[in-house]
């Protein structure tokens, strides 16, 4: 039985429900600030694949590709500069802004 990348599927999915563009898109944001680079970076390439690809991705940044694609692997090391571009382009394309809220930690005790 024929297995259809991950890549492909994401991508119908986000065809087929909208709204799943901007709740990856916030997961890849919300990683990031809470630390997970890692999964950022990882779920970011998801999102680009499934939505705007990294094609459209080079074409609005002035950036290639491959470098892009680079950046947003998991051995990929984006400076910040790139990295909010990323998020400013991806944002844009889904016509969404990103608002931030500070929420103080419960203490449990020990």
């Amino acid at each position: 039985m024929p297995t259809v990348p991950l890549k492909d599927s994401l991508k119908a999915m986000v065809e087929r429900k909208l709204e799943l563009a901007t709740e990856m898109l916030e997961d890849a944001i919300n990683a990031l600030l809470a630390g997970d680079v890692d999964e950022g970076r990882l779920l970011f390439r998801q999102y680009i694949n499934a939505t705007i690809g990294f094609q459209e991705l080079a074409r609005r940044t002035g950036k290639a590709d491959k470098t892009l694609m680079q950046m947003l692997s998991a051995s990929g090391n984006p400076t910040v500069s790139n990295l909010f571009e990323i998020i400013h382009v991806c944002t844009k394309a889904e016509g969404v802004t990103i608002s931030a809220h500070v929420v103080a930690q419960q203490h449990v005790p020990s």
